[in-house]
């Protein structure tokens, strides 16, 4: 199932017609209520129902047919942590029931693409937000509605004064607008410096990545080798590498076997030609850089988000 996207803006769009929600610090997740059972599917595609048995169990409680959009968030401290979500994402089957319990997981929905067998996608925001809020108000934690205003004075308090609870920024919406799924139909200001980043390829091996080749939204999309991997993110990575790599083989045949993309270099600050491994299609990381590009990129995690 293809998700919204959200484009970047410097400033907080205001004007008619406009909601704002809480830009929330968690991994994107899909919440689908089958006829018999639920299935939570990450924005890769991926399907994490296993990670997260707590809100498996807790989304039985939706009719059936029904499919939510939204992002699984762990409060530690009186804040979101996102190290904690990703921790409950990398998790075994075993594991996961263990943390269920030690770090519950909540899930902030924003959309409601259908319920009880009604494909909602065409219909406007406002009237989706209306069916979410009637729909998991009754059934509260940890299946939740995220806030949502339509004064931007309100909206622009919350991004000043919610970072200290781990949320990031805003998300903006039309209230007229469809679903615009697989399109960045909707807008979010962050409040970090902090930009996506496309990660079109990475440096050593699949089970050891060093660092990820990037293409930066900002400049003449020239790939650039980012600064070493801390070890949770080398870890992250060959986590990735490795789900890709079981998915391409369990949809093979013997017509169309996959094959890899040939070895490419590119460029490194300080080291010359350094010889990657493309990525097709890619991921998207934080990253952290500066507009002379020294030093080089830094990568604070991949993205799974808005």
């Amino acid at each position: 199932m293809h998700v919204a996207l959200a484009a970047a803006v410097r400033t907080l769009p205001r004007g008619a017609g406009l909601a704002y929600e809480p830009k929330f610090d968690g991994h994107r997740m899909v919440i689908v209520r089958t006829a018999d059972d639920v299935v939570l599917q990450a924005r890769s595609g991926r399907i994490v129902t296993s990670a997260f048995p707590d809100l498996a169990a807790a989304a039985l409680q939706l009719p059936a047919a029904t499919v939510l959009d939204g992002e699984v968030v762990v409060w530690h401290a009186g804040r979101t942590d996102f190290a904690l979500v990703q921790r409950r994402a990398a998790a075994t089957a075993a594991r996961a029931a263990v943390l269920a319990q030690s770090l519950p997981a909540s899930y902030a929905a924003f959309d409601v693409l259908e319920l009880a067998g009604l494909d909602l996608r065409a219909r406007p925001y406002e009237r989706r937000r209306a069916l979410l809020v009637d729909l998991l108000l009754p059934l509260g934690p940890p299946l939740q509605p995220v806030p949502m205003t339509t004064d931007p004075e309100l909206a622009a308090t919350w991004y000043e004064t919610l970072p200290a609870s781990g949320i990031e920024g805003l998300v903006v919406k039309r209230l007229d607008q469809a679903y615009p799924a697989g399109r960045r139909g909707w807008q979010k200001l962050r409040h970090t410096d902090v930009r996506d980043a496309a990660v079109v390829g990475y440096t050593g091996t699949p089970r050891r990545p060093l660092a990820l080749v990037l293409v930066l939204p900002v400049g003449d999309e020239t790939p650039l080798v980012s600064s070493p991997l801390t070890a949770a993110l080398r870890a992250e990575v060959a986590a990735e590498l490795a789900s890709r790599t079981a998915t391409a083989t369990a949809t093979a045949t013997a017509a169309a076997t996959p094959t890899a993309p040939a070895p490419a270099t590119v460029t490194a600050i300080g080291l010359g030609e350094v010889p990657f491994r493309p990525l097709d299609p890619p991921l998207t990381a934080e990253v952290r850089y500066t507009s002379t590009r020294h030093p080089p990129p830094e990568v604070l995690r991949l993205r799974s988000d808005l």
